[in-house]
């Protein structure tokens, strides 16, 4: 296999950008470019419900790459929306009407904020959150808000529901599932945090939904909940998740099944365009199909891809005939407290609380048939690079240890990864 003499990458997220750097760095030279949907260059997500929104961090940090630094590199950043891929052609077509052809392409486009569908959604302060320019309103509209309500206590929702109370403003969150994060943290994690929110006054209302949203003058007053109690509101927060951009792949014929389909190579049902990033459907080491919204997951897979890209067919353990397995790890910033996710706990049925120094620490470890497969830490970056370093090579505690009174999840790891 060769590489191929031009690769267009389509969208302008994490995983777009470190695709181009990846590729760039590892010794692709053939055309080269990047097509972003948004205005701006390529920059961090993260930080836009946290250090940005508060203004900690200035605009000039949130870039990830200057303009200089594309046009040294050669590759070309075209800020227009890709609206179709003619496979047979090999082309995709820009909603300006251009025609950009492509010996690969590669589909990193992300996904896109749930609608809130309710009576009212369409007031001025009824805002959500994923672009840099949602930041910006959302920053705006916090500077003269006195009451917010933030519809979904999933890590969006309780990072800005924490940036805001940080800025005075009174802070009610609406979930209606029976705690928080219920999707991605166990129940004890939860608990955590519902007590931490609580005590940094936010009021978080489990199993409560939002039934409409009022107004005056095209601006919020209040809402009403599913129970029918009205909350005081002049600026109203939609974080009820989000679905992955799969439209050009499914115009184009793809396989798509909540998310664009991909083999261990990150190819799609068609070799010459793959996918990556929160967009890309693949299969994890226990042989499910995931998706994974993550900066890791989305640089990993860039990493990987471009490698794979570039190996020659006799680069026998390459990527080019590997399959992406990459250790799953997130975090979410919320407040004083910073949560760490190693592997993920899917499956797992045995839950072990480990103990901890000071108050505001937490560290859960989940097994499944015995087996350490998720640790959940909050303020102990310590145990979460353990977990990391067991979960990547394999050699992990057994549920009978980790149940022993004053284990250390650090102290075990370094000690027996280091003999292994």
């Amino acid at each position: 296999m060769s590489a191929p003499d031009s690769i267009v990458v389509v969208g302008g997220g994490q995983a777009g950008q470190q695709a181009v750097a990846s590729l760039r760095r590892q010794g692709y030279g053939g055309r080269l470019t990047l097509v972003c949907a948004e205005a701006h260059l390529p920059y961090q997500r993260p930080p836009l419900s946290k250090a940005y929104l508060t203004g900690e961090l200035p605009e000039r940090r949130l870039t990830l790459r200057t303009e200089d630094w594309y046009a040294k590199q050669g590759i070309e950043v075209v800020h227009e929306e890709a609206v179709g891929i003619d496979r047979e052609a090999g082309v995709v077509t820009l909603a300006g009407g251009a025609r950009l052809p492509y010996g690969h392409l590669v589909l990193a486009t992300g996904a896109a904020n749930r609608r809130l569908e309710v009576p009212g959604a369409e007031l001025s302060t009824v805002l959500d959150l994923r672009t840099k320019d949602d930041a910006d309103a959302l920053a705006a509209a916090l500077a003269t808000a006195r009451d917010a309500v933030i519809v979904g206590a999933g890590f969006i929702g309780l990072e800005v529901a924490a940036s805001a109370r940080k800025q005075g403003v009174n802070v009610r969150v609406l979930e209606l599932a029976d705690r928080v994060m219920e999707r991605v943290l166990s129940p004890e994690a939860s608990a955590h945090f519902a007590r931490a929110h609580a005590e940094a006054g936010i009021e978080v209302r489990a199993g409560t939904g939002i039934a409409r949203i009022e107004g005056s003058g095209g601006r919020v007053t209040g809402v009403v909940t599913s129970a029918g109690e009205h909350l005081p509101a002049d600026l109203v927060l939609s974080g009820i998740g989000a679905v992955p951009r799969t439209h050009l792949a499914e115009d184009a014929g793809l396989e798509v099944d909540r998310g664009i389909v991909v083999d261990g190579a990150l190819r799609t049902s068609d070799p010459a365009i793959s996918a990556i990033g929160d967009v890309a459907v693949f299969l994890d080491e226990f042989g499910c199909r995931v998706r994974l919204e993550s900066v890791q997951n989305a640089n990993d897979q860039a990493r990987f891809l471009a490698e794979s890209l570039l190996a020659g067919p006799e680069a026998a353990g390459s990527a080019a005939r590997a399959s992406y397995a990459a250790l799953p790890w997130f975090w979410s910033d919320q407040g004083a407290h910073k949560l760490q996710i190693a592997g993920v706990r899917t499956g797992c049925e045995e839950t072990v609380l480990l103990s901890v120094d000071g108050p505001g620490e937490f560290v859960a470890a989940h097994f499944a048939e015995g087996r350490l497969r998720c640790v959940e830490t909050v303020n102990r970056a310590g145990e979460h690079m353990a977990a990391r370093r067991a979960l990547g090579s394999g050699i992990v505690p057994s549920l009978e240890e980790a149940r022993e009174a004053g284990f250390d999840l650090s102290r075990w790891v370094r000690e027996s990864v280091q003999a292994a």
